[in-house]
């Protein structure tokens, strides 16, 4: 359905072009747009290398395990249902630790994989659980201290002071996380009575 959406988008961007006698433009700015796109997507690759790399690193070593025992209790709180020792807690911890350190794209294998082992504890499999509903709020909020991808975003694009954004992200995706994880505990006690 999304791509329907953006065929349509484009579609009547470029027809529009086409009929106010812009076409010319427009094929230029297509063109120009698809190389920076493409310049952006190379110079991103050794950010992304970087902490795919060092997450990977972490879990191999013990360290995930290391932090997912750290974070236990805050782990229990937030997904209350996932028991002891199943392998949707690391995943959690690997999904958040990436957000936290603002690497959201390496982030999304960790939650793709902690959502299928949240599904496989799942005894309703039609309806989230509410582990999945808050993985899912946790990851559309998610706290960065470090926003990587901004800053990596921001330097690509010849930013005089690209981690200038740190303390604004910090601050705005805090409130979010807040505000969303309060909101998915109300409705979670909600929906248990």
């Amino acid at each position: 359905m999304i791509n329907v959406l953006w065929f349509i988008l484009i579609a009547a961007g470029i027809l529009t072009g086409i009929l106010t006698g812009n076409g010319e433009a427009v094929s230029a700015a297509c063109l120009s747009s698809a190389k920076d796109a493409a310049l952006m997507c190379i110079q991103l690759i050794g950010t992304y290398a970087l902490w795919l790399g060092i997450l990977n690193i972490a879990k191999q070593s013990g360290l995930m395990k290391s932090i997912a025992r750290r974070m236990r209790k805050a782990i229990r709180f937030l997904f209350p249902g996932v028991p002891d020792g199943s392998a949707a807690t690391g995943y959690i911890t690997l999904n958040i630790v990436a957000n936290v350190l603002g690497m959201g794209n390496a982030a999304t294998p960790f939650g793709l994989k902690a959502m299928q082992e949240l599904q496989a504890l799942n005894k309703d499999k039609r309806r989230a659980t509410n582990a999945m509903c808050m993985l899912l709020v946790i990851n559309a909020s998610s706290v960065q201290l470090i926003p990587m991808n901004i800053i990596a975003l921001r330097s690509a694009a010849n930013s005089a002071n690209p981690s200038e954004i740190v303390l604004s992200a910090f601050l705005a995706t805090a409130v979010t996380t807040v505000v969303g994880v309060t909101s998915a505990k109300i409705l979670e006690r909600r929906r248990g009575r």
